[in-house]
């Protein structure tokens, strides 16, 4: 994947910073938007001066011999509004989003968005990682375990214990991955 560096911009009068704005009046939704809808999206709201926030990770790739610079979502296909009803459905007008969905905790999300938001602005480097919990199902993703698939036990640290089940049998075994290499099966 390449180095994952997160951003956001130091405007603290875009509709983008806005959003964590004390004075800001609203509440949070949550935009799930159609495929690859996000930025334009975010420019949407932006234009309508509507508050938003879009966490974007900037990626190094290469492309036949060259370094590109990209930046993507930190969480492909959501984007974060905070406003009214009336901002929502304004962003549900641009046919860009798929579905509102509300959020029954606003204070739970806001200190969560509030500390993405400050560690996007400190630029340093970071790798998005997967939500793994006890229970999921997972498939192990690189290395020599590559397409090694079983459920969560526990986490500890960087490393999750992972079991392999052969229910026939009514057994297990259990080994530590670490849950960079692991990836939720739907």
């Amino acid at each position: 994947m390449g180095t994952v560096i997160a951003t956001t911009t130091s405007d603290a009068t875009s509709p983008r910073d806005r959003a964590f704005a004390g004075a800001v009046a609203g509440d949070w939704f949550v935009l799930h938007t159609k495929s690859r809808q996000e930025k334009i999206l975010a420019a949407d709201l932006s234009a309508m001066d509507i508050p938003h926030f879009l966490p974007l990770a900037r990626q190094y790739r290469q492309y036949g011999g060259r370094r590109v610079t990209i930046e993507e979502p930190l969480f492909p296909g959501y984007l974060f509004l905070r406003g009214t009803r009336d901002h929502a459905f304004a962003a549900d007008r641009t046919k860009r989003v798929a579905r509102i969905i509300p959020v029954s905790d606003q204070k739970r999300l806001e200190w969560e968005l509030s500390n993405l938001h400050r560690a996007l602005g400190s630029d340093c480097p970071f790798a998005p990682y997967p939500y793994l919990r006890k229970g999921v199902r997972v498939e192990v993703a690189s290395g020599p375990l590559m397409g090694l698939q079983g459920v969560i036990e526990d986490r500890s640290g960087r490393a999750n214990r992972l079991i392999l089940q052969v229910d026939m049998l009514g057994s297990a075994v259990s080994l530590e991955v670490d849950g960079a290499l692991l990836e939720p099966i739907d």
